[in-house]
């Protein structure tokens, strides 16, 4: 009886523990599902918050954050794939604080398991880092990384990068619903990025547009000359992230350009700079009506024989203003810090129909003033023939009249003040006669200012010196130097460069000339052996007798470290 019973009551507990199990595994399940569940809202809030996302550098850092997120990586990072599609330009990161980074160093370029991804654009797990062949090691101060999980991002079927995970949390291994996951999450990544850019090129579009607005507008209203290239070189500078911008306009009668305007980092290095057409990077630009870079221009020796004026840049690129066809006007370099990206054809393409589009309203500008100019030489032309055939026939037929009549004056005095106002009325025509010369009068022809003139010289010198001098030249060296003083400025010159090539054994010099409309300034510097002191010095004595005679002087100053420095400065106004 007792042994029936007992059988009884396992017959019972069977199905119990059967139903047990079930409800078990059914609750397994639904956790599961939970889970499931939860990812996958995880997943499209993900998306979401990628998509909503405008700015590409926001848009970026999002995507790394909503991947660590996903699959609840310590460590996430995502790195974009350079131009030349084998390394990484650029690197964002999930997990390392900026003093880790720090002390790591540079963002890595591409080598090892990361650029194994760049060779092969597929999904990567593994279980441990160093294991794989391609695996480069860490730099020092690196966090430990073991397990990892990589996808490319694709852009309309272009690689852009690839998101990098490391270090699952919980010390367990991403697994196949995580490469999943985070392959869907890199999708929609794509389309996030490639609305983000799409933004920011209508965006760019626009900021281009409302330059060449604002200054067709600054033109046409009748902006001075260097406060329309100065919004020039702004603009472009602020469109592409430049830091310095420089502005170079030919110089009549020469084969050279003069930096007018600069604007940035390091701008007062080079205001004022004579660069020759044939050898240098704007020259190039200039000659070929075509843009031309550089990848980095304190290396390129088409940039600048005084590589100092380029410190903490790198990447350039000049651009022609305007094209071949109707002549170039000038040409914009624009030059980033170093570390930064080279410019692409994608910015330099508008940056070029910004430089067109400049150089037409620069040209109709010039055409308004051409008619201004033509509309005052008529009316000077007027007054000029108003003045001969009405005004001096008068005075004259006056003058006779008066003389006529004071050979009958019996009265001495009365005659002798006669006489005198015949006198005056021949200087007044004499004054009006030179008057009308002076409104007839042409300006000389191109190639006679104090800069045409400078430069043809330095030029010269640059024959017996073996190298060219650099040139620097400010101020309204034309209008604020009287020609007799321009023309001392010309032989202290050329005497200063003689002096270099005959005794000082450079191998650089460097001329400034520059006028703020109260003194000119002539410095005249170079890197030989200096001023011997038991050496001949008529040449140095002429050059302080020609600044003495014009109320001005000379110094003259040989550190210790070699070369000397002449500074030759006299007064143009009183």
């Amino acid at each position: 009886m007792g042994g029936s019973e007992g059988t009884e009551k396992a017959r019972i507990r069977l199905p119990q523990l059967r139903l047990d199990e079930l409800l078990e595994e059914l609750q397994a399940r639904l956790d599961a599902a939970r889970g499931t569940r939860d990812r996958v809202h995880s997943l499209l809030e993900a998306v979401l918050s990628v998509g909503r996302e405008l700015d590409l550098e926001q848009a970026l850092h999002s995507i790394v954050e909503a991947a660590a997120a996903l699959v609840d990586a310590q460590y996430a990072a995502l790195g974009v794939i350079g131009p030349d599609g084998r390394s990484l330009s650029a690197f964002h990161t999930v997990g390392v604080t900026d003093e880790q980074i720090a002390r790591i160093g540079p963002y890595p370029e591409g080598h090892g398991i990361l650029g194994e991804l760049i060779r092969r654009p597929e999904p990567l797990r593994l279980t441990k880092l160093s294991a794989h062949s391609a695996s480069y090691g860490f730099p020092p101060h690196h966090p430990p990384m073991n397990t990892f999980l990589g996808v490319p991002i694709r852009v309309r079927d272009q690689v852009f990068g690839n998101l990098y995970l490391t270090e699952k949390r919980g010390g367990v291994q991403f697994d196949e619903e995580d490469e999943a996951v985070l392959s869907t999450l890199a999708v929609a990544a794509g389309v996030a990025i490639d609305n983000a850019r799409l933004y920011e090129d209508s965006r760019l579009r626009e900021r281009w547009l409302q330059a060449n607005a604002e200054i067709t507008h600054n033109l046409m209203s009748g902006g001075a000359h260097t406060e329309v290239l100065r919004l020039i070189a702004d603009r472009a500078r602020e469109n592409t992230g430049a830091a310095l911008a420089l502005v170079a306009t030919p110089m009549g009668d020469t084969d050279s350009l003069t930096v007018e305007l600069a604007v940035g980092q390091g701008a007062e290095a080079h205001r004022g700079l004579v660069l020759p057409v044939d050898g240098s990077l704007m020259g190039h630009a200039f000659a070929s009506a075509s843009p031309v870079t550089s990848a980095d221009v304190s290396t390129d020796e088409r940039i600048s024989s005084v590589p100092e004026r380029f410190g903490g840049l790198g990447p350039a690129v000049g651009v022609p203003i305007g094209s071949r066809a109707d002549g170039v006007r000038g040409v914009v370099l624009l030059v980033r810090e170093t570390g930064r990206t080279p410019f692409t054809d994608k910015e330099i393409e508008p940056l070029r129909g910004f430089a067109a589009q400049a150089a037409v309203a620069m040209e109709l500008a010039e055409r308004r003033q051409d008619a201004e100019e033509i509309a005052v030489l008529k009316d000077r032309d007027r007054i000029a023939r108003d003045l001969h055939d009405l005004a001096i026939q008068r005075l004259f037929a006056t003058g006779m009249t008066l003389q006529s009549a004071g050979r009958r004056i019996a009265n001495e005095e009365a005659a002798e003040r006669v006489v005198r106002a015949v006198d005056d009325l021949d200087e007044t025509i004499k004054i009006i006669r030179s008057t009308i010369f002076g409104l007839r009068a042409r300006e000389d022809g191109g190639g006679s200012g104090l800069r045409s003139r400078t430069v043809r010289v330095v030029g010269e010198a640059a024959q017996v010196l073996g190298f060219a001098p650099s040139i620097r030249m400010e101020g309204l060296v034309d209008t604020d130097v009287p020609r007799e003083i321009a023309d001392d400025v010309i032989a202290v010159l050329s005497e200063a460069l003689t002096n270099v090539a005959r005794h000082a054994r450079a191998g650089r010099a460097d001329v400034v000339l520059e006028t703020d409309g109260r003194e000119v300034r002539l410095t005249v510097s170079d890197d030989g052996v200096g001023i011997p002191a038991e050496g001949r010095r008529s040449g140095l004595r002429n050059m302080a007798e020609r600044a003495e005679g014009l109320g001005g002087y000379l110094t003259i100053d040989c550190p210790g470290t070699g070369g000397a420095t002449l500074a030759w400065r006299v007064p143009v106004s009183d």
